[in-house]
Protein backbone atom coordinates (compact mmCIF):
# COMPACT_ATOMS: atom_id res chain seq x y z
CA UNK A 1 0.00 0.00 0.00
CA UNK A 2 1.53 3.54 -1.35
CA UNK A 3 1.46 6.87 1.11
CA UNK A 4 -1.88 8.42 0.49
CA UNK A 5 -0.43 11.77 -0.62
CA UNK A 6 1.41 10.07 -3.41
CA UNK A 7 -1.18 8.13 -5.25
CA UNK A 8 -2.58 11.34 -5.87
CA UNK A 9 -3.55 12.18 -9.14
CA UNK A 10 -2.66 16.18 -8.26
CA UNK A 11 -3.31 19.39 -10.05
CA UNK A 12 -0.57 21.67 -11.21
CA UNK A 13 -2.41 24.47 -12.03
CA UNK A 14 -4.93 26.79 -10.44
CA UNK A 15 -7.32 29.29 -11.43
CA UNK A 16 -8.69 31.66 -8.79
CA UNK A 17 -11.25 34.54 -8.54
CA UNK A 18 -13.68 36.84 -6.39
CA UNK A 19 -15.20 40.10 -7.09
CA UNK A 20 -12.34 42.11 -9.13
CA UNK A 21 -9.44 39.88 -7.53
CA UNK A 22 -7.88 36.97 -9.98
CA UNK A 23 -5.31 34.67 -8.90
CA UNK A 24 -2.88 32.14 -11.21
CA UNK A 25 -0.59 29.64 -9.88
CA UNK A 26 1.16 27.03 -11.63
CA UNK A 27 3.55 24.49 -9.75
CA UNK A 28 5.61 24.17 -13.28
CA UNK A 29 5.92 25.43 -16.50
CA UNK A 30 7.54 24.91 -19.87
CA UNK A 31 11.02 26.27 -17.63
CA UNK A 32 10.64 24.13 -14.88
CA UNK A 33 9.42 26.73 -12.46
CA UNK A 34 6.59 27.24 -10.25
CA UNK A 35 4.78 30.95 -11.84
CA UNK A 36 1.87 33.18 -9.74
CA UNK A 37 0.08 35.89 -11.10
CA UNK A 38 -2.19 38.04 -8.49
CA UNK A 39 -4.26 41.21 -9.81
CA UNK A 40 -6.87 42.99 -8.01
CA UNK A 41 -8.30 46.61 -8.87
CA UNK A 42 -5.58 48.79 -8.93
CA UNK A 43 -2.76 45.97 -8.80
CA UNK A 44 -0.98 43.55 -11.25
CA UNK A 45 1.99 41.22 -10.29
CA UNK A 46 4.02 38.43 -11.80
CA UNK A 47 6.14 35.86 -9.78
CA UNK A 48 8.38 32.81 -10.67
CA UNK A 49 10.57 30.29 -9.14
CA UNK A 50 12.31 31.38 -5.86
CA UNK A 51 10.11 34.74 -5.44
CA UNK A 52 7.18 32.42 -4.50
CA UNK A 53 7.64 30.54 -1.42
CA UNK A 54 5.94 27.91 -0.89
CA UNK A 55 5.23 25.09 2.87
CA UNK A 56 3.86 22.13 3.54
CA UNK A 57 1.18 22.92 6.83
CA UNK A 58 -1.69 21.35 8.40
CA UNK A 59 -3.52 23.72 6.45
CA UNK A 60 -2.43 22.36 3.02
CA UNK A 61 0.44 24.17 0.84
CA UNK A 62 0.92 27.97 1.74
CA UNK A 63 2.31 29.73 -1.21
CA UNK A 64 3.52 33.17 -0.35
CA UNK A 65 4.81 36.21 -2.11
CA UNK A 66 6.51 39.71 -1.14
CA UNK A 67 3.62 42.31 -2.60
CA UNK A 68 5.44 45.01 -1.23
CA UNK A 69 8.53 45.89 0.70
CA UNK A 70 9.03 49.61 1.66
CA UNK A 71 11.79 49.81 4.59
CA UNK A 72 10.82 51.76 7.83
CA UNK A 73 7.28 51.37 6.71
CA UNK A 74 5.99 48.21 6.22
CA UNK A 75 5.93 44.69 4.21
CA UNK A 76 2.99 43.49 2.53
CA UNK A 77 2.68 39.40 1.90
CA UNK A 78 0.41 37.69 0.25
CA UNK A 79 -0.32 34.00 0.96
CA UNK A 80 -2.35 31.25 -0.89
CA UNK A 81 -3.96 28.38 1.04
CA UNK A 82 -3.66 25.48 -1.35
CA UNK A 83 -5.71 22.62 -0.21
CA UNK A 84 -4.52 18.88 -1.54
CA UNK A 85 -6.76 17.81 -4.54
CA UNK A 86 -6.79 15.01 -5.84
CA UNK A 87 -8.20 14.79 -9.48
CA UNK A 88 -8.67 11.25 -9.79
CA UNK A 89 -10.09 10.46 -13.42
CA UNK A 90 -10.96 14.49 -14.06
CA UNK A 91 -9.15 16.68 -15.54
CA UNK A 92 -10.12 19.64 -13.46
CA UNK A 93 -11.76 19.98 -9.94
CA UNK A 94 -13.83 23.06 -8.51
CA UNK A 95 -13.02 24.40 -4.94
CA UNK A 96 -13.07 26.87 -2.17
CA UNK A 97 -10.05 28.91 -0.29
CA UNK A 98 -8.87 31.67 0.96
CA UNK A 99 -5.83 34.05 0.29
CA UNK A 100 -4.26 36.07 3.23
CA UNK A 101 -2.78 39.64 2.48
CA UNK A 102 -0.57 40.01 5.49
CA UNK A 103 1.28 43.66 6.55
CA UNK A 104 4.44 43.71 8.79
CA UNK A 105 4.68 47.28 10.01
CA UNK A 106 7.89 47.92 10.62
CA UNK A 107 10.32 50.99 11.89
CA UNK A 108 14.12 51.15 11.27
CA UNK A 109 14.25 50.76 15.05
CA UNK A 110 12.32 47.61 15.18
CA UNK A 111 9.11 46.49 16.53
CA UNK A 112 9.38 48.38 19.70
CA UNK A 113 8.32 51.77 17.81
CA UNK A 114 5.15 49.82 16.30
CA UNK A 115 2.22 51.63 18.51
CA UNK A 116 -0.27 48.41 17.85
CA UNK A 117 -0.26 45.05 16.09
CA UNK A 118 2.73 44.58 14.14
CA UNK A 119 0.52 42.18 11.77
CA UNK A 120 -2.06 43.59 10.73
CA UNK A 121 -4.73 41.01 7.88
CA UNK A 122 -7.13 41.27 5.27
CA UNK A 123 -9.01 37.72 4.46
CA UNK A 124 -9.89 37.10 0.30
CA UNK A 125 -12.31 34.17 0.27
CA UNK A 126 -11.96 33.06 -3.46
CA UNK A 127 -13.20 30.10 -5.45
CA UNK A 128 -11.29 28.54 -8.51
CA UNK A 129 -10.48 25.67 -10.22
CA UNK A 130 -7.90 23.32 -9.77
CA UNK A 131 -6.73 21.41 -13.01
CA UNK A 132 -3.65 19.62 -15.03
CA UNK A 133 -2.25 21.28 -18.01
CA UNK A 134 0.57 20.32 -19.77
CA UNK A 135 3.72 22.20 -20.17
Amino acid sequence: MGDVMTDLKEPNRYELSRDDIELTYSTTSIDGSARFSFRDAGRKFDFSGEQIRTRATDLGTEMTVTLENIPDAQTVTLTLLVPAINLGQKRESQFDTAAIETTNHTTIAGPKLVTGPLQTYRVIELHGTAKIVQS
